[in-house]
């Protein structure tokens, strides 16, 4: 119990902490958005709010302008529940990946954010 709110005490301080020290999006053609926004929807961020490595990759995602819907896998989520049926554990965060019509899991936010990098972020 007492982990627990240490937990969400010190996750809230660092959203509070995100939002203020936001870094400003990567700019693109308005072209190059819509390709990079079409290439989106074909992912999902398995995530918790206050979780301190879902923050860092959703800092990621808000610098490199890629509007990625996030799903919360909080308890009693049916997102959770997708999350350990697709990718077979319960932890964030965690990417889906749609590719020809196969789903690919990514967990750990290094992984994730070289994975965004790498995709979209030469495309500047």
């Amino acid at each position: 119990m007492l982990v627990k709110i240490l937990r969400n005490g010190i996750g809230g301080i660092l959203q509070v902490g995100d939002l203020i020290t936001r870094p400003t999006k990567m700019r693109r053609t308005p072209e190059a958005q819509q390709q990079v926004e079409a290439a989106c929807a074909q992912l999902a961020l398995y995530q918790l709010p206050r979780c301190p490595f879902c923050i860092k990759v959703r800092r990621a995602m808000h610098k490199l302008n890629l509007p990625i819907e996030l799903r919360n896998v909080q308890p009693g989520s049916p997102h959770r529940d997708a999350l350990q049926a697709g990718g077979g554990r319960i932890k964030s965060p965690c990417l889906r990946i749609e590719e020809n019509g196969d789903s690919r899991w990514m967990y750990e936010s290094s992984d994730i954010i070289a994975y965004l990098q790498q995709r979209f972020g030469q495309q500047a």
